[in-house]
């Protein structure tokens, strides 16, 4: 048995138009486990295997034709677990599974929010809200040791936007959204792993939008995509990697892939 385990999570934004970024990213970095968001793809539409030929031979899916969708991708035995409806909706937006050691591993894709952070003019916003506090109340009763990853939507430190200034009455920034955030966080004692190795107020950014021409030049990232943990769990956490390069690859997410290695 391995002495450690790499996880992964990525925001890949339709599995199937960046297949083959994916793929040069399991060559290159070899991970035990990669936590997808926004599949964009039903389960059995899901390219399974280039997966498998790069034995990733584990697979659970929960997707959903055109948006949301979640998958779990694995070197190492997994036991299928759980879909959590925290949207309250059927939107396949999590996927939750037992590891060999038996930790669990939850995925997950918190909605964005739309763009007015109002959720009497934008349901979008509401639902978001309610999306993190069905998480929170779900997290409240949590008893084994647990991975939370994914994305989350929302960049809660000053640190985590390009202009904590600019950026505070804009979606994935708001003091609603931060607040609803901590709580969860709060409500299990989760330790947030990206800035466990990465303190405040270092750059640590997993996002840059598409309607920028060259997103290197203004560098406007935010940080929404997270890797959090149990204290039992992150005790064990050796390192934490965002790979920024990535963002410049052919065809790329607006979303870069995140890295936590754990000893076992």
């Amino acid at each position: 048995m391995a002495d450690t385990l790499s996880i992964v999570s990525w925001n890949i934004n339709s599995i199937r138009f960046r297949i083959g970024i994916v793929e040069q990213f399991l060559r290159e970095t070899q991970p035990d486990i990669l936590c997808l968001q926004e599949t964009k793809v039903i389960d059995g539409d899901f390219p399974t295997a280039p997966f498998k030929a790069l034995g990733y031979r584990h697979i659970v899916l929960h997707g959903q034709r055109m948006h949301h969708g979640v998958a779990i991708l694995s070197r190492v035995p997994i036991e299928e677990d759980d879909r959590l409806d925290w949207q309250a909706n059927r939107e396949a937006r999590h996927v939750g599974v037992r590891l060999p050691n038996g930790w669990r591993l939850e995925n997950v894709y918190v909605p964005a929010g739309g763009d007015v952070p109002d959720r009497e003019v934008n349901p979008k916003f509401g639902q978001k809200l309610d999306f993190v506090e069905r998480m929170t109340r779900w997290s409240e009763s949590l008893d084994c040791p647990t991975v939370l990853t994914g994305d989350f939507n929302i960049a809660p430190l000053e640190s985590d936007v390009w202009s904590h200034k600019q950026l505070l009455n804009t979606v994935s920034h708001t003091p609603v959204e931060v607040e609803a955030l901590n709580a969860l966080q709060a409500s299990n004692s989760w330790v947030d792993l990206g800035r466990r190795f990465h303190p405040a107020p270092a750059r640590l950014h997993t996002w840059w939008s598409y309607r920028s021409p060259d997103w290197t030049v203004n560098d406007r990232g935010r940080r929404l995509d997270h890797m959090w943990a149990t204290a039992d769990v992150a005790a064990s956490a050796t390192r934490h990697e965002v790979f920024e390069h990535c963002r410049n690859w052919l065809k790329p997410s607006d979303h870069i892939p995140i890295l936590t290695e754990f000893a076992l």
